[in-house]
């Protein structure tokens, strides 16, 4: 696509396109074809368990594949040998043969200054002792570790266990990795020979090659993007990047271009695409890459969005668990659900509409999206908190 100015509609659709927003959610149900297809447009799936909803990182493929057998993806994630969890965004879940590109990440992890570890006195004897129970036993929860006195717990405190730490410090670099999760979450670990293939292992790559890819892989993955938006996908120094983005401009992986209303120099993929239009509508975990960079999701859709988990409830301006909801190349509502697991219900506790919603269609869309999340999560009924004038019509068109 050679262009060299760009409308902010046209923004939108590349940066949906290149999410694969410019697809219809598979007829049939979503296969590993469809999966391998998630992480070529993601590049990585960041891991978040709250449990709200449902974990976020099941939440990003259903807004773009619909309803999808979750452990049939839970076997490709960790029983396929294609994909892996590395410290990437956040933690995530990145394609196997991304495992060479951070490698630069795990040489250089340290132990943090908070991390119990530091304190105790036969530290690198016990750490060692952690990685010989899983090269002789196999793969390994915290849990199988011998119990270790930890840090006296404050009230309030995240608890994490002196076993948990070792097998924590040695995943970071790169000594373990997540072999599994259980139903409960809990990380299974292993050796990576075990569970990376031999291919990715084998492979190297300096510091700057590894960055310029992942800087590549953050272009084709937004699709149209400033230098902060592409730092800040792999989480890399957008400082130490500039020079790198350079190059990708200079070998033709990303083109300079100007978007309207956007002060910074915007950067197109190579392999961005323009489609003619966005269909369809689908609802976005808080950590979708769409609009996990508030800067971006402001800049592209007019869309200030806040994740206000921690902030106390009587201050909440929108609610615990807002999923933006997607119309077309726009954001339209914002809607703030919970999982009614006991009863079975899909918790409709307030919608909020944004200036661009037409509301009688966006209406309607909206009540498919949450009969689809419904039947998904394999409830009974969607129950709509008349909490406004925008819920209430809602409520009205609900089966």
């Amino acid at each position: 696509m050679r262009r060299t100015n760009l409308s902010i509609a046209d923004a939108r659709k590349i940066a949906l396109a290149a999410q694969g927003f410019d697809r219809p959610r598979p007829v049939t149900t979503a296969d590993i074809r469809h999966f391998r297809r998630v992480f070529a447009n993601l590049a990585l799936l960041q891991l978040d368990y709250v449990n709200v909803l449902m974990p976020a990182h099941f939440v990003i493929p259903w807004s773009r594949l619909g309803a999808y057998d979750r452990t049939r993806f839970e076997k490709y994630i960790y029983g396929s040998g294609e994909c892996t969890e590395q410290w990437a965004h956040e933690a995530s879940i990145v394609p196997a043969n991304a495992w060479p590109l951070l490698e630069h990440r795990r040489r250089a992890h340290e132990m943090g200054k908070h991390n119990p570890l530091r304190r105790m006195r036969n530290r690198t004897a016990y750490l060692d002792a952690a990685l010989e129970q899983v090269e002789k036993q196999g793969p390994l929860t915290a849990n199988d570790l011998p119990p270790v006195p930890g840090p006296r717990r404050k009230p309030g405190d995240w608890h994490r266990s002196i076993p948990r730490w070792a097998l924590e410090y040695h995943f970071a670099r790169g000594s373990l990795v997540v072999a599994n999760r259980l139903p409960n979450f809990q990380r299974v670990y292993d050796l990576p020979e075990r569970v990376i293939p031999p291919e990715h292992l084998s492979q190297s790559f300096d510091k700057p090659d590894a960055q310029r890819e992942l800087l590549r892989r953050a272009a084709a993955a937004l699709g149209i993007a400033t230098l902060q938006d592409l730092a800040d996908y792999f989480r890399m120094s957008a400082r130490d990047i500039a020079p790198l983005l350079d190059d990708l401009v200079d070998s033709g992986n990303v083109s300079a271009v100007r978007v309207e209303s956007w002060g910074e120099q915007a950067y197109l993929s190579a392999d961005a695409r323009l489609p003619r239009r966005i269909a369809g509508e689908s609802l976005l975990s808080p950590f979708d890459p769409v609009v996990w960079f508030r800067p971006r999701a402001l800049r592209l859709f007019d869309f200030h969005y806040r994740i206000e988990i921690y902030v106390p409830a009587g201050k909440r301006k929108w609610g615990y668990y807002v999923l933006p909801f997607r119309v077309g190349d726009q954001l339209v509502a914002r809607v703030d659900l919970k999982a009614d697991r006991q009863n079975r219900k899909l918790l409709v506790l307030a919608v909020h509409e944004e200036p661009q919603m037409k509301q009688g269609a966006c209406i309607e869309a909206l009540a498919r999206e949450l009969l689809n999340l419904k039947s998904w999560l394999e409830f009974d009924e969607v129950r709509v908190t008349r909490h406004n004038r925008i819920s209430r019509q809602l409520a009205a068109v609900m089966p």
